[in-house]
């Protein structure tokens, strides 16, 4: 069940009232119920590796908390079964297709290894993730394990973060749901206004960028550089709508309902070093790598070099993370080599501003673009090729459709851009700015009209659905 389809349009207000209207004792099995029907509209059976998952981790977290000599035991084995399941299901046929074209180019051995025929569950590498934090942090005694198995397993499962996040901390989460929830009208449209949002971010920005992007990196020889780099530039803001929109939509639609989930992106493309890039876009996966593969292996206590190992292990793991695909582990790479720039700059530079700030955010912007092409083309030849095109064949511009099919985006990213920068730097506009101003009224209602008018309503399922 999509977001941005109709069956969710009616499936949210139901499960919306419903949950205000039940007794306190009967909410949380009411959205147990709910998250767990909301998952089987994709594929019914793989609702069963989320239920096993909730069972070891909860069942392996207890243990761990209980006992003394084999704690260490538990968490191994328990994310031993959890990786390797992911492990199957989303690299079982990447590293099979590695091998095989390994053993075919030194032409060592023919080898016939079989494929797996299994779709990607959608959503595993986010509720995996989540509890294999919660499984750590009651290893290191952060947190006390849940008591209560269906508590835990809509943790696992809350539905409106459930198939792309936030990753939410079990520190954060569990404890919302022992608490009584009071319905609070500013929170409620608070929620509504930020969904109204996302759904802009998604299906007129990204919606209507994702066409020209796909015609042009599915189609990479046809295209010269200047269409290559528009479409680039469409990219950048296409996956940050597309996810960015997601995770409003899921913040909003958790907070009509009186949770509160952590914020997924802060205006990443205002960010002033690659570094500070890592602390505004996908906030949830960035710190639970920070917190449980890059401290683990030392963090920055440790020498220089260590430390830049550390962020290069760090990011080819978020890449890999990202896809069973090489362009993934190279693009998660460039970041690493980006973050070691930056950090060596700072040791020697120190805190002195050597460019205007203006300055800094372009060239961040620049190298994170230059990063988006291998994240998005469909191989590392193809991403070769397009920075080469880039750099030296420049040439007529495709159009797409048509003129509207550039125009409409470049408005739709100018009304994105013009948002990020009013809040960032706080601009206060009464249009927009006073939540309980009666000038807000007729503002939430442009925007409601404009996605009406401008949404591309078959833009499909998330980008980051995949991961």
């Amino acid at each position: 069940m999509l977001f941005n389809s109709l069956s969710f349009l009616l499936f949210f207000p139901v499960v919306c009232l419903s949950y205000w209207l039940a007794p306190d004792k009967f909410r949380n099995g009411l959205l147990l119920i709910a998250s767990y029907f909301f998952y089987m509209c994709w594929e019914p059976a793989y609702a069963l590796i989320i239920l096993f998952t909730s069972i070891s981790t909860w069942y392996c977290g207890n243990k761990i908390f209980k006992v003394t000599r084999y704690r260490s035991l538990y968490l191994k084995l328990c994310l031993s079964i959890n990786l390797l399941i992911l492990f199957f299901f989303k690299y079982y046929n990447f590293a099979i297709e590695s091998i095989l074209n390994f053993f075919s180019f030194w032409e060592v051995v023919k080898l016939d290894i079989p494929y797996s025929s299994f779709l990607l569950p959608v959503g595993i590498s986010f509720y995996t993730f989540q509890s294999i934090g919660y499984i750590i942090d009651v290893y290191r005694k952060e947190i006390e394990p849940e008591k209560n198995f269906f508590t835990y397993a809509l943790f696992v499962s809350f539905f409106p973060q459930l198939v792309a996040g936030p990753i939410e901390r079990a520190k954060n989460l569990i404890p919302q749901f022992h608490q009584k929830h009071i319905f609070d009208g500013d929170g409620f449209i608070d929620g509504l206004k930020m969904m109204i949002w996302g759904y802009f971010m998604k299906l007129c920005v990204a919606g209507n960028v994702a066409p020209y992007v796909d015609a042009v990196y599915n189609n990479v020889p046809n295209h010269n550089g200047t269409s290559l780099l528009l479409a680039t530039f469409f990219f950048a803001f296409q996956i940050f709508c597309d996810f960015g929109g997601y995770s409003l939509i899921a913040i909003g639609t958790a907070r009509c309902m009186g949770f509160t989930l952590m914020q997924n992106f802060n205006h990443p493309y205002l960010s002033l070093s690659v570094k500070d890039f890592w602390h505004r876009w996908h906030i949830s996966l960035s710190s639970w790598f920070g917190s449980y593969v890059y401290i683990s292996l030392g963090g920055s206590r440790c020498s220089r070099w260590k430390h830049c190992r550390n962020l290069m292990i760090t990011m080819l793991v978020s890449g890999i993370w990202h896809g069973a695909n090489w362009t993934f582990v190279f693009w998660g790479g460039l970041h690493g080599v980006f973050l070691v720039v930056n950090t060596l700059y700072v040791r020697f530079v120190g805190s002195r501003k050597l460019l205007p700030k203006l300055c800094e955010i372009f060239a961040t912007w620049l190298v994170v673009c230059f990063a988006w092409i291998f994240f998005r083309a469909n191989s590392l030849k193809d991403s070769f090729i397009i920075v080469h095109k880039i750099i030296s064949d420049q040439g007529t511009l495709y159009e797409g459709e048509g003129v509207p099919s550039i125009v409409l985006p470049l408005l739709m990213i100018g009304i994105l851009i013009f948002k990020e920068i009013k809040d960032e730097y706080h601009v206060k506009i009464a249009l927009v700015h006073h939540r309980n101003s009666w000038i807000s009224i007729p503002a939430t209602a442009l925007l409601v009209v404009i996605i009406l008018l401008c949404a591309e309503f078959n833009s499909g399922k998330f980008i980051y659905f995949q991961f």
